[in-house]
């Protein structure tokens, strides 16, 4: 099957998670808000939108067949048992989907920590809000979360350092990204806490270092971190 992907061109955004998962498998899929000419990009992606009588509330969303899925996780859970990056039980796919959806809690307080009044403001317009919010986060959320996944991989056993499981999952994969964002977006604050996040720095080269993943990597389809995304650098918040 041909997937096609829906998701703002020029950010890698939330999308990003489900392409690493499209690009692990090698599958055959369109990122359509990137094609060029008329009635395609963004175009199509909007119009895709308005006709849908199960309209999307927002990108990224994917078109499979005549299915219309939306919501990163929710994309995900219904992509990896499809590409091969999910495991095989039902017990097992449902606590892979939970962990998604803490990684999409995750997203959500990282964005907030660069715009926590109103994504619809410039960030210089609520910068002094950034401060305090990004401040609480770095001190009490961030080694919060990590925490949690690095306890995770530690406790998958004889998992070879993946997060669940004994073979690479679109959760590793979202690990990846996690981990190569915040590095973007607070290397100060990333640095310090290294000794603390040791497995997830493992699993996050253990990816890195996937073929498929790191030949995507060097091409032009994997999108530069840039500061109209989730993960964000601005020097004065990474204190």
């Amino acid at each position: 099957m041909r997937y096609e992907l829906f998701y703002w061109p020029g950010i890698q955004g939330r999308g990003e998670f489900v392409r690493l998962a499209l690009e692990a498998a090698g599958a055959d899929y369109l990122d359509v808000a990137r094609l060029k000419g008329r009635g395609k990009g963004v175009e199509a992606m909007l119009h895709l939108m308005s006709e849908s009588d199960r309209e999307p509330f927002a990108p990224p969303f994917l078109r499979a067949g005549k299915l219309v899925i939306a919501q990163a996780a929710n994309i995900l859970h219904y992509l990896g048992p499809r590409l091969g990056l999910a495991p095989k039980t039902e017990a097992a796919r449902l606590w892979a989907h939970q962990l998604q959806l803490t990684v999409t809690d995750f997203v959500s307080e990282i964005h907030d920590a660069h715009h926590p009044i109103a994504a619809s403001l410039y960030y210089e317009q609520q910068r002094s809000e950034a401060h305090k919010c990004t401040r609480y986060f770095l001190a009490e959320r961030l080694p919060k979360y990590l925490g949690y996944f690095e306890r995770t991989i530690e406790n998958n056993g004889a998992g070879r350092g993946y997060i669940l499981g004994r073979s690479l999952s679109y959760v590793d994969l979202s690990m990846f990204q996690l981990m190569a964002g915040l590095r973007y977006a607070f290397p100060g604050s990333m640095s310090r806490a290294r000794r603390h996040h040791g497995r997830l720095i493992a699993l996050h080269d253990k990816v890195m270092a996937n073929a498929n993943i790191a030949a995507y990597l060097a091409s032009d389809r994997r999108i530069e971190f840039n500061e109209n995304g989730v993960f964000r650098h601005y020097p004065e918040l990474d204190q």
